[in-house]
């Protein structure tokens, strides 16, 4: 009797797991655009409404055209924050969505610790031969109406371990105080940072902890990610500065890592609008 019913519940819990096996792969493989303002106290008025589509952890996916296509003309920059492929990842896939992302607006791409993984010289010559601009710790300026907007794209490490980031590209007498954004794979560069003259942080690789069960919760094991995991956060200044708090924003990512499960940490790409000042404006 005792063994039937341990069988039974074998059984049961067997089948609690394959469904749960299911759920999680059919999460992997949703697609979301998260639309949403951000505020930015110091953003030039020439630049409110500046729309960025904001894509990052790509991985093995293919970019969704039914919902990329009605973007075209409709955003101002693609940006792509690494890990746009993978090891073992066809290369067509990713050109494929290299082009689909070029046919959107124009693309400013960073470098992920995938991206070297696989071969990162075909990758570059992918990346560029779509007409994106690859910034490897390198400032591009954009201009309107005379103000200046500076990006500042954050190479990951090559060589040296993932915090062996190289220092910030300076600025020229000209754009010392305009407005920055940077866009770095990996939040936990921040860590290392005594201070970062930006007014805003795109991010990713988190995957926002990918599968997240219930009670388990974050189970990162660097500190750092388990205050910073995935959404917007505002970090005060150092010091005793003037400066408005700097406002990063950790995608969950579009792909996934290793295995293509997600569980209570949904998929995700971004439409940014940059607003001006405090004035709040709808979506």
């Amino acid at each position: 009797m005792e063994l039937t019913w341990l069988l039974i519940l074998l059984a049961v819990c067997l089948g609690v797991a394959g469904v749960m096996g299911i759920l999680m792969v059919a999460a992997a493989f949703k697609k979301q655009i998260i639309a949403e303002d951000i505020v930015l106290e110091r953003l030039p008025a020439a630049f409110d409404g500046f729309r960025i589509l904001f894509i990052t952890d790509i991985h093995r996916r293919r970019l969704p055209e039914d919902m990329l296509n009605p973007l075209r003309g409709k955003v101002d920059a693609v940006l792509l924050g690494g890990d746009l492929t993978e090891k073992g990842s066809p290369i067509e896939r990713l050109l494929d969505n290299l082009t689909l992302a070029a046919s959107i607006a124009p693309v400013y791409a960073v470098h992920g610790n995938h991206d070297y993984r696989a071969n990162i010289t075909l990758v570059d010559r992918m990346i560029r031969g779509s007409g994106a601009m690859l910034l490897e710790d390198e400032n591009h300026s954009m201009e309107r109406a005379g103000a200046r907007l500076i990006l500042t794209g954050v190479d990951f490490p090559r060589k040296g371990g993932k915090m062996a980031y190289s220092s910030l590209p300076g600025v020229s007498e000209e754009d010392a105080g305009a407005f920055r954004m940077i866009l770095v794979h990996d939040p936990l560069w921040l860590s290392r940072q005594q201070e970062v003259p930006a007014d805003l942080i795109l991010a990713g690789h988190t995957h926002g902890g990918q599968v997240v069960l219930p009670l388990l919760r974050n189970r990162h094991t660097d500190e750092f990610y388990r205050k910073y995991n995935a959404g917007m956060y505002e970090i005060p200044r150092a010091g005793e500065s003037a400066l408005p708090p700097l406002k990063m924003l950790i995608s969950r990512g579009y792909g996934t890592a290793h295995l293509p499960l997600r569980w209570g940490s949904p998929a995700e790409m971004h439409v940014l609008t940059l607003r001006s000042g405090e004035k709040q404006h709808s979506v």
